[in-house]
């Protein structure tokens, strides 16, 4: 990442949780929610789709409880959906790791294969020596790529029905079908433009559910580890 935009997740991290909370973090590591989709222009379909992956992080900072969100976005110019949807955590990821911090996180994402395969299917590649009994892993170079990306962090892995009026879920949705047809990338984290799209949503008509929650800190359960 680079730039003052890239720097302004790190920043805040680094000025709450870092510098004055390195010892209580160790044992008790601070809750981030981040809420991501995928998009690919003509999945399927003969030739290069162009495809996006986006997420929105939300963190609450443990001194003031204030709430702050970042958007994240990458693309790809031939791709899938399945891809996408493993570059959306990629991406998170190496966010949150880039000041060598661990997190918890809860991750949601209307994708059945990302979610399942890291809550389930992973374990057993890893165990067969990143092999499937039915054959070759597809996009096996960005699972593991996930896998070591999400190994330093606690995650709680969530499913979202997609276009359901999930409000953080639609707003990835639409930020990564800007990303595919754009083919940009945020190039890291950037203030986020949530709020001033979902009051835009509303005013369209758009029926969008209210955002959901922080999560609960209590109520947090990691997924089994790599």
């Amino acid at each position: 990442m680079s730039g003052a935009r890239s720097d302004t997740l790190a920043a805040t991290l680094a000025d709450d949780v870092v510098e004055q909370l390195v010892e209580r973090e160790r044992a008790h590591p601070v809750l981030v929610a981040v809420f991501a989709d995928e998009s690919c222009l003509g999945n399927g379909r003969e030739g290069a789709n162009p495809g996006g992956a986006a997420g929105v992080i939300e963190y609450r900072s443990p001194q003031t409880g204030r709430l702050s969100r970042f958007d994240y976005w990458v693309s790809e110019p031939a791709t899938t959906n399945n891809r996408m949807a493993l570059r959306s955590v990629i991406e998170a990821f190496r966010i949150l790791s880039r000041k060598g911090t661990r997190f918890r996180v809860t991750f949601t994402s209307d994708s059945q294969y990302l979610v399942k395969g890291m809550r389930e299917w992973v374990h057993g590649w890893i165990a067969r020596g990143w092999r499937r009994k039915e054959g070759a892993i597809e996009n096996l170079d960005l699972w593991q790529e996930a896998v070591a990306a999400v190994r330093p962090h606690q995650v709680d892995w969530q499913w979202v029905r997609g276009h359901a009026g999930h409000t953080q879920n639609e707003y990835a949705n639409d930020l990564a079908i800007r990303a595919a047809r754009e083919q940009s990338a945020s190039n890291g984290p950037v203030p986020s433009g949530f709020d001033a799209w979902l009051e835009e949503q509303r005013a369209k008509g758009r029926k969008l559910s209210d955002p959901v929650p922080f999560p609960d800190e209590a109520a947090f359960r990691a997924a089994r580890g790599f």
